[in-house]
């Protein structure tokens, strides 16, 4: 069941997800878009508050490391 940590945990991460995919279909960038999409799942996949924390940290570290690179 959700409490309130992972409540908190999902509006956050899937606050940040949303801002990022919307970013990558205006830039027309699909590594942003794709992984706002994947933060914001991770939101609803995952129950507990840290995993889902740690979870979207290495994803959004990820996508700044591909979108620099690539």
């Amino acid at each position: 069941m959700f409490n309130s940590d992972t409540l908190f945990a999902s509006l956050i991460w899937g606050s940040i997800g949303f801002g990022m995919a919307i970013y990558g279909k205006k830039q027309g960038a699909l590594i942003p878009l794709f992984g706002g999409i994947a933060v914001m799942a991770v939101s609803y996949f995952i129950s507990s508050a840290l995993y889902m924390s740690l979870t979207s940290v290495v994803l959004i570290t990820g996508i700044f490391i591909f979108r620099k690179w690539g």
